[in-house]
């Protein structure tokens, strides 16, 4: 049977332009001529050294950054990439954080709202979940945070370093919900620099080296390529 593309990539290009004096800008090349496919209900990895472009390829995936050329075709009906903290309000409370953050991947508020009671009870964090997230800890900011991603199901998850969460125990439990996840059909783009993460939950994988893919296929063939990278 043939699998189904989600998200169509092709000679996706994106350029920075950075500036060096007022009249002096410098463009750096963050992504060049890079092709792929994701198919539906697969984890595909993408590993690659600091700088290789990899949070970039997420963010013009998401379409936060609009590429110089190529194109990128979705047959998803939402994409959602999801970081730590998710643009949360330091003065607002966890709960109104929680629905603000589900808004921005992209739900509607009453459905956000339908969720809380699960996203509070995972994240852990008490009655603290009613106090503004400027008391909170960094590990207490990334558990409501986790939470928010997990109980939401957008149709295609673009993870950046997700599962490198809060305490060793909570990172056990994050670990633990992302494969439930992934088991269930959902599609996901998986970027870390964990290669245990990337061998345990893909089932295939991209090489990106600046702003090029220079590999992609099987997770144990990628992480050797990539191991050997200068």
């Amino acid at each position: 049977m043939t699998q189904e593309i989600l998200i169509s990539v092709r000679d996706l290009g994106l350029t920075y332009k950075v500036r060096r004096t007022l009249f002096s800008p410098m463009f750096v090349p963050a992504l060049s001529e890079v092709t792929f496919d994701v198919y539906k209900g697969e984890t595909l990895g993408v590993v690659g050294k600091n700088g290789s472009g990899k949070s970039t390829l997420l963010r013009a995936l998401a379409g936060i950054y609009k590429p110089d050329q190529g194109l990128v075709r979705s047959g998803a009906t939402t994409i959602a990439l999801m970081t730590l903290s998710l643009g949360f309000d330091p003065v607002m409370s966890g709960r109104d954080n929680a629905i603000f953050g589900g808004m921005l991947l992209g739900f509607d508020s009453e459905y956000v709202e339908s969720q809380l009671d699960e996203i509070k009870a995972f994240s852990g964090i008490g009655d603290a979940f009613e106090a503004p997230v400027r008391t909170y800890s960094s590990g207490m900011l990334s558990r409501l945070s986790f939470a928010v991603v997990m109980k939401v199901s957008p149709d295609v998850m673009l993870l950046d370093e997700l599962l490198a969460v809060g305490d060793e125990s909570f990172r056990a439990k994050a670990y633990k919900a992302m494969r439930l996840k992934i088991a269930s059909d959902q599609t996901t783009i998986f970027v870390s620099h964990n290669v245990d993460e990337i061998l345990a939950l893909c089932d295939r994988a991209i090489l990106l080296h600046e702003g090029r893919i220079i590999s992609q296929g099987d997770p144990k063939n990628i992480i050797s390529r990539y191991r050997k990278l200068d």
